[in-house]
């Protein structure tokens, strides 16, 4: 029987494709314990993907990689959905209802798949949201349970264009099983977002190479979600043609500048460029980028006042000062998201802020996974403690009581080792009793005369 269950995710993303597994015990453990990263150059844009064949090599070459990590074969991966395109689009569904009868998980659930079947023009529904549920007119969290002639749901339809999600199928396909899509924006929400957040109202900002994502929740539950085509690396390419230099020098540049969003930057030399001269890209793009999050709060129809926080995650993230600047802008207290509480990162060399929507995969899977259910089958080399298979024990089944008697087995009783005899010996007559010899008969009749009285003699 399974011991531990082994899950693995991949998250594709404009710069860099990253896989790991993670490792869930019985009691409910779970463990991340290898990582993999395979940078890309142009195959991929704005999250979605361009080059189909490099692609997929750089996702064969990780799983070959995890694989050796773990000795075994990766049969089934989690993967994470996003991109460009990727948005929420506002629905409701109105249904009569058989006020005699209560609501059930079933109905609502029926409900919502339905409202998933709508067309929407150009776009392909990737998930359904419920976002506020009417019985009767009347707001309910909950309506399971509930009696009612009506009900009335408000949605949000999470929706792509049709090629991201073709050309993630043409990617998986011929390899490993894809086990299932989670939208990734969602996943992260669920796991590092705190309950009274969501509830308070906060906004999840998640600045990518090319892309940065911003989703808004308010009163428990997700108001809006879009993609904006804009991130870490725009600045990095606004270095790169301003000063002319390559895009991996302007990329290290921009690491190594301190505060690069201050006023008054010191002027250094980085790799023969001028630290004043690349912060004024920095701060024009980045200035940009907080602009386009800042106008997500109206076309979601809330105000600043309805925002508690803001949780900021991402590679774009990293750049030095641009949580402050976040903050200061759009006058509220910004925090830097973590993996989620329930992972186990014990490898501080994985344990990196970039790697967040990964950790949020893993940990989102390992908590639908199936029971006795495995992404991952471990070589066992023939250990009959890690095979699937049920070896039978040494005792009666009818007093079976789970101990493993094959420990303490008795050892066959040992028999006694048989002469072997030749063809001729067998043959011969059974041995007779020998007669005394003359010698013998002399030494005894000698024997009985010194026995004799002295008279006699």
């Amino acid at each position: 029987m399974i011991k531990t269950q082994y899950i693995a995710a991949l998250e594709i993303g404009s710069s860099k494709i990253v896989g790991a597994i993670a490792e869930k015990s019985p009691s409910g453990y779970v463990e991340v314990k290898h990582l993999e990263v395979e940078k890309l150059v142009n195959s991929v844009r704005h999250g979605c993907i361009q080059n189909v064949e490099n692609t997929k090599g750089a996702i064969n070459n990780i799983i070959k990689k995890l694989e050796n990590r773990v000795d075994g074969t990766i049969e089934e991966v989690y993967v994470g959905f996003s991109g460009r395109s990727l948005h929420s689009e506002p629905t409701e569904v109105n249904h009569n209802l058989d006020a005699t009868v209560p609501i059930t998980d079933e109905v609502l659930n029926r409900i919502v798949r339905e409202a998933g079947k709508d067309p929407i023009k150009n776009y392909e529904t990737i998930d359904v949201v419920p976002r506020t549920y009417y019985v009767d007119k009347n707001e309910t969290k909950n309506p399971s349970g509930q009696f009612g002639s009506n009900i009335n749901i408000k949605l949000n339809l999470i929706v792509a264009k049709p090629t991201l999600k073709l050309n993630l199928d043409r990617v998986m396909s011929g390899g490993t099983r894809v086990k299932d899509y989670l939208v990734t924006p969602l996943v992260v929400a669920d796991e590092i977002l705190e309950p009274s957040e969501r509830s308070l109202g906060c906004m999840l900002v998640d600045i990518g190479a090319e892309t940065t994502t911003v989703s808004i929740y308010k009163d428990g539950s997700l108001v809006y979600l879009t993609t904006l085509p804009m991130g870490g690396r725009n600045i990095t390419r606004d270095i790169t043609t301003g000063l002319n230099i390559l895009e991996d020098t302007a990329e290290r540049v921009k690491k190594n500048i301190s505060n690069p969003l201050e006023k008054n930057v010191e002027k250094v030399s980085i790799e023969g460029v001028s630290s004043s001269d690349a912060s004024n890209y920095i701060v024009a793009r980045t200035g940009e980028i907080i602009a386009n999050i800042k106008q997500q709060i109206q076309y979601a129809g809330v105000k600043m006042v309805d925002l508690h926080n803001i949780v900021l995650i991402g590679g774009g993230s990293q750049l030095q000062g641009i949580a402050r600047r976040l903050g200061d802008e759009m006058k509220l207290r910004v925090r830097m998201g973590t993996y989620p509480k329930g992972l186990n990162i014990l490898d501080h060399n994985i344990n990196r802020a970039e790697y967040v929507q990964i950790f949020a995969l893993l940990s989102k899977a390992a908590s639908i996974i199936p029971a006795k259910h495995s992404c991952v089958h471990i070589n066992t080399y023939g250990d009959p403690q890690e095979e699937d298979t049920y070896v039978p024990s040494y005792h009666d089944e009818e007093h079976d009581s789970g101990y493993d008697y094959n420990h303490f087995r008795p050892e066959e009783p040992v028999q006694p080792k048989r002469k072997e005899v030749s063809e001729s010996e067998s043959s011969k007559e059974p041995r007779r009793t020998k007669k005394p010899s003359w010698i013998e008969k002399a030494r005894k009749k000698l024997e009985n005369m010194m026995n004799e009285p002295e008279d006699e003699e």
